[in-house]
């Protein structure tokens, strides 16, 4: 393990004073935004040999979009050749719960490998759309859903056939409830022997379907006034839970994104999605099938703490809606995927989330009663975050484990369900868990952790019983990984500043990594680039420090001011400040231009980031653009205290949620703020879609205030700086219009010295580099114009 973090004052010291290093090479601008390619394209899915031996990964090749499979060793990996990738896994593999086997998905097709002969079975070929693979409890065979159809592979007969067949749709069979139908019936005698004898026949196919097994059961019908959203079957067959949603619910009204530069030479239009608040998630049942029966029971949610209060009761009331009657409405998080079955297929957790997104719930079914019984709440006032939301059960089938933010930050717990039902929390401390994988036997879980510092990514493993944590790898930007299958070792995905994401091996027992491959082309590699450092920026809101990169020359001119340029990252829910590889390359290599042209650049992991906890994740809440503005004036004052930042000539810029607060920089701190480009930017919240804005800003029709608090369209008035605004034109995210409605805004008052820049072709993220190069130049040219002035002009 690292030693601790250094204290604040400490950790300024030795981050102002830069060691000696290479002159950075210049960057040209049209290098930076050129297809990036010439970097060397990145390891994509990564996956070990059946045997632990070998490690396999994607490769995208150069000025192309087909994809290599390669055979990794240190320094010389091979290409694997097209005869070979029939013998070979994939990176989509689940094991029994020994070991001996495991399936693995490729190419759309379900494949069992012996893990101890390495023998290779087809499962399937050609099935479309197979998911949620898994063994059956007495692991003789493998479960699979076809679209909302489960089957079952018996590995003794090589047999394939149906488990379940859920169908939203009426029984045919069902006697319909018409007095017509049941008069005729009655007076004609031959009609009513005709229905007797299918009924006989139809009870006695269903007499042997419970005694013969080879029999394909009968579909089981929800009727046709539903849709299936979802479906698991216990490993044990018995047992299916279905997540159903009424049909035919307001989906809103859609908006038609125009499209001008078309292949036909004519106008055209698509469908996009629906605004906040004008398609409300619709509310979701649970019904659970005895599929010896196919008898069907609603399973109510009436149990779940805290169901019938609705927490914003006031804010209704505010605006003068009717309060809520009854149980909120819920929805099972994602369909199948919120529920986790016991390998024996004993006990079963959902995961239930409540469309107000105030709640989050895991709870247990009485499968004999057809019951939810409560296991754990987790309630926010602002949202419950969708992510960090893993669960499951450990091998001895009665102890649940999930990740909760109920600490303040995202950590590990596990609760025995059979016994006290009390909650243990393994893991602790100012630092966020995710990415959990436990051993075969349940005894240690792995996890990504950032315990060092927020943005420093590693791989910890808890002992289950002791509770004792210890970091496995000590690579600083670990991305993802996998488990061999002895594990023994973990294949590690991880990246640096200026590396894409590459991997390497590392003992489960901690130690040395291996790395596996480099695929950055040599003129990358060959280039000296400014390295940034990782700065915490004092908070006047007290408190924690706001992380930042900070990107300056090596020694700075103690008789010169720099114009400060300020980047804001996208997605408000992001983490940039961390020692990976960035989402922002393009950006980070124009930032080592702007300080080769005589910037100095800040990077800050605003409040709202990923990867801080729940405090700064909501601290947004009712008020975006306000926390985060406030940490940006931060900034500005640390640039200007201590890397000798101009506090007159102050730039900002940045793409979707950063050209959001890019107008809010401009527009609420008007003289701080000189000059700003605004990407693809938010200009009004009502615009923007349900799934993320209703979290943080409720909705319109009964949190107006919020709306207008946050939205940029509302501060126009006050814009003074010079303003870039540039958008892809069918940008199916945040919309073309949204820029087109500020312009219309910023035309009827007079406002000088903004431009407005269109990209026909281009959506929410660029792809051609000659759009990437046109905007950038922009900005670069905004910028020298603007922030190279003397004081006052």
């Amino acid at each position: 393990m690292r030693p601790p973090a250094l204290t604040l004052s400490t950790l300024f010291a030795a981050l102002i004073a830069l060691p000696a290093a290479a002159a950075p090479t210049p960057i040209t601008l049209d290098q930076a935004m050129s297809n990036p390619d010439w970097i060397g394209t990145p390891v994509e899915a990564a996956w070990w040999s059946w045997d632990g031996k070998q490690v396999y990964y994607k490769q995208k090749r150069t000025g192309s979009p087909v994809r290599d499979t390669w055979l990794a060793a240190a320094g010389k990996p091979r290409l694997v050749a097209d005869a070979e990738l029939g013998k070979i896994d994939s990176a989509d593999v689940t094991y029994d719960r020994d070991h001996k086997r495991m399936l693995v998905l490729r190419n759309g097709d379900l494949f069992e490998r012996d893990l101890k002969s390495g023998a290779l079975t087809q499962v399937t070929r050609g099935a479309a759309r197979l998911e949620a693979v898994q063994y059956s409890s007495d692991e003789r065979a493998v479960q699979y859903r076809i679209g909302s159809d489960w089957y079952v592979w018996d590995r003794a007969t090589r047999v394939v056939g149906p488990a379940a067949l859920p169908r939203a749709a009426k029984d045919p069979n069902a006697p319909e409830d018409d007095s017509y139908r049941a008069t005729e019936l009655r007076l004609i005698g031959h009609l009513q022997r005709q229905k007797d004898d299918r009924d006989a026949l139809r009870a006695r196919s269903d007499e042997l379907r419970r005694v013969d097994a080879s029999m394909a059961p009968t579909p089981v019908y929800f009727g046709d006034k539903v849709t299936i959203e979802g479906s698991s079957l216990s490993p044990d067959g018995r047992w299916l839970l279905v997540v159903t949603q009424a049909k035919g619910a307001d989906k809103g009204r859609a908006g038609k994104m125009p499209r001008y530069v078309t292949e036909s030479g004519y106008e055209e239009t698509e469908d996009v999605r629906v605004r906040v608040g004008r398609n409300m998630p619709v509310a979701q049942q649970l019904k659970l099938v005895d599929l010896r029966t196919n008898r069907v029971q609603d399973i109510a949610f009436d149990a779940l703490p805290g169901i019938a209060v609705d927490p914003l009761a006031d804010l209704r009331a505010a605006a003068k809606k009717d309060p809520l009657k009854g149980n909120r409405p819920v929805r099972i998080a994602d369909g199948a995927d919120a529920i986790e079955w016991s390998a024996n297929g004993a006990r079963v957790a959902v995961m239930v989330r409540a469309v107000d997104n105030k709640d989050r719930w895991i709870a247990g079914v009485d499968l004999a009663a057809a019951k939810l019984q409560p296991l754990h709440r987790l309630s926010d006032k602002a949202w419950v975050n969708y992510d960090n939301a893993e669960f499951g059960w450990l091998p001895d089938n009665r102890t649940l484990w999930y990740l909760s933010e109920e600490s303040g930050y995202s950590h590990l717990y596990t609760q025995d369900t059979a016994g006290s039902n009390a909650a243990r929390a393994l893991t602790s401390g100012k630092w966020e868990a995710s990415d959990v994988r436990w051993t075969h036997d349940g005894g240690t879980a792995y996890m990504l952790c950032n315990r060092a510092t927020p943005g420093d990514y590693e791989v910890c493993a808890v002992n289950a019983k002791s509770g004792a944590l210890r970091e496995v790898t000590q690579l600083d930007g670990v991305e993802k990984y996998t488990l061999s299958p002895n594990e023994n070792q973990l294949l590690v995905h991880w990246s640096a500043s200026y590396i894409p994401v590459q991997i390497a091996t590392v003992p489960a027992s901690g130690g040395a990594a291996t790395k596996l491959t480099d695929t950055r082309s040599p003129e990358f590699k060959a280039r000296e680039w400014i390295e940034p450092q990782y700065v915490a920026v004092p908070s006047s809101a007290g408190g924690d420090p706001v992380w930042a990169k900070l990107y300056r020359p090596a020694q700075l001119d103690p008789n010169k001011k720099y114009p400060i340029v300020m980047f804001v990252h996208g997605a408000g829910y992001l983490q940039n400040v961390s020692r990976r590889y960035s989402n922002y390359f393009r950006e980070q290599m124009f930032h080592n231009l702007l300080v080769q042209k005589g910037y100095v650049v800040l990077d800050m992991d605003y409040r709202a980031s990923k990867g801080y906890g729940s405090a700064w994740r909501t601290a947004i809440y009712r008020q975006m653009g306000h926390p985060e503005l406030d940490d940006y004036l931060d900034g500005v004052k640390y640039m200007v205290g201590q890397q000798q930042g101009d506090a007159a000539n102050v730039g900002v810029y940045g793409g979707s949620y950063g050209g959001f607060m890019t107008f809010m920089a401009l527009m609420r701190a008007p003289e701080v703020f000189k000059a700003g480009a605004a990407l693809r930017p938010v200009t009004d919240w009502t615009t923007y879609n349900h799934g993320y804005t209703a979290n943080i800003l409720n909705t319109p029709d009964i949190d107006p205030e919020a709306y207008k608090k946050s939205s940029p369209i509302e501060y126009a008035a006050n814009l003074k700086g010079h303003l870039l605004i540039a958008h892809g034109m069918i940008d199916d995210n945040v919309f073309y219009q949204d820029s087109v409605r500020m312009a219309q805004r910023l035309i009827e008052m007079k406002k000088d010295h903004w431009e407005l820049a269109s990209y026909p072709l281009e959506r929410h993220g660029y792809v051609q580099p000659e759009a990437w190069y046109d905007q950038y130049r922009r900005i670069y040219q905004l910028f020298e114009r603007t922030l190279k002035q003397p004081a006052g002009q």
